[in-house]
């Protein structure tokens, strides 16, 4: 089965960077991309490759032309571009199957439908069984003029570190010629006392020595995977979300997990992918792990 990329586009900034930023992708993985526009005006007869006068016009120059310039940008990329009558979320969703990532713009109303693209994109990724990255609209191509943005950041959990994310993150690191940043954010976990909660009395000189082993311990099997990616481990006293924002500002990606509990009910995305999406400087993928 031929590798690709999906990125679903709606007319809006955040979808057309979004667009380009998967064309990169793409390229670097030697992959297909496909081009989807997720309608739900769409009658179901029409769906797949839908008759031109059944399609809105402005939608259907949109399509083609980004289609076009994506060709021209990337001439030795295989490029497909449809359309398909759903809502969008479970169109996008069902088309990621089989993909290797799909790549969604993170904000800003859409486009043709006015749809929030914001949550739109969090809840494919709460859905989708393949890595998902978002890119916002100021921060769409990886590559292009960002000069010394040569990092590749993801968050660990050391107590429960996920093989897929930091795989996910190892590989992106190395078909960019990028650095690693990997962040452990640990807190230090308050008592009761008389006048409330307050900080534990804890040794610090001796607790960071063992996060940072624990951090060391979970990075050494995707590290001996891939012994040409330069790897910065660091911890951080404090909250995970707050960490990786702020060391999103050197990054060209963000890697974070997300635990697949088919059991829960509603949107999967924890308080730290909420935050890091919303507030990180850089495009964030999200993988899947169980």
């Amino acid at each position: 089965m031929t590798n690709t990329v999906l990125t679903g586009i709606d007319g809006s900034p955040q979808s057309e960077a979004a667009a380009l930023w998967a064309a990169e992708e793409a390229e670097r993985r030697g992959a297909a991309l496909e081009v989807l526009h997720v309608r739900p005006w769409l009658a179901p007869e029409d769906t797949g490759r839908a008759r031109h006068e059944d399609l809105r016009p402005a939608a259907l120059a949109a399509l083609a032309e980004l289609a076009d310039r994506i060709r021209q940008l990337h001439p030795e990329l295989p490029v497909e571009a449809r359309t398909v009558g759903a809502d969008p979320v479970d169109g996008l969703v069902a088309a990621a199957k089989g993909k290797d990532v799909v790549v969604l713009g993170s904000r800003g109303l859409g486009g043709f439908a006015g749809l929030l693209v914001g949550s739109v994109g969090l809840a494919v990724a709460a859905r989708v069984e393949v890595p998902l990255v978002l890119v916002r609209a100021d921060g769409g191509t990886s590559d292009s003029g960002r000069g010394a943005r040569r990092e590749v950041l993801v968050g660990v959990d050391a107590d429960r570190p996920a093989d897929a994310v930091l795989e996910f993150a190892f590989a992106e690191a190395a078909r960019r010629g990028a650095r690693l940043r990997a962040v452990h954010a640990w807190d230090l976990v308050p008592v009761w006392a008389a006048a409330g909660w307050v900080p534990p009395q804890v040794d610090l000189a001796r607790q960071e020595p063992a996060e940072q082993a624990a951090l060391a311990a979970a990075l050494a099997p995707a590290r001996a995977a891939h012994p040409e990616v330069e790897v910065v481990a660091e911890t951080r006293i404090g909250g995970a979300a707050a960490a990786l924002v702020g060391a999103s500002a050197g990054a060209e990606l963000v890697v974070l997990g997300r635990r697949d509990n088919r059991l829960r009910l509603g949107m999967r995305l924890g308080p730290v992918l909420h935050a890091v999406v919303h507030h990180a400087t850089a495009p964030v993928a999200v993988v899947p792990h169980p």
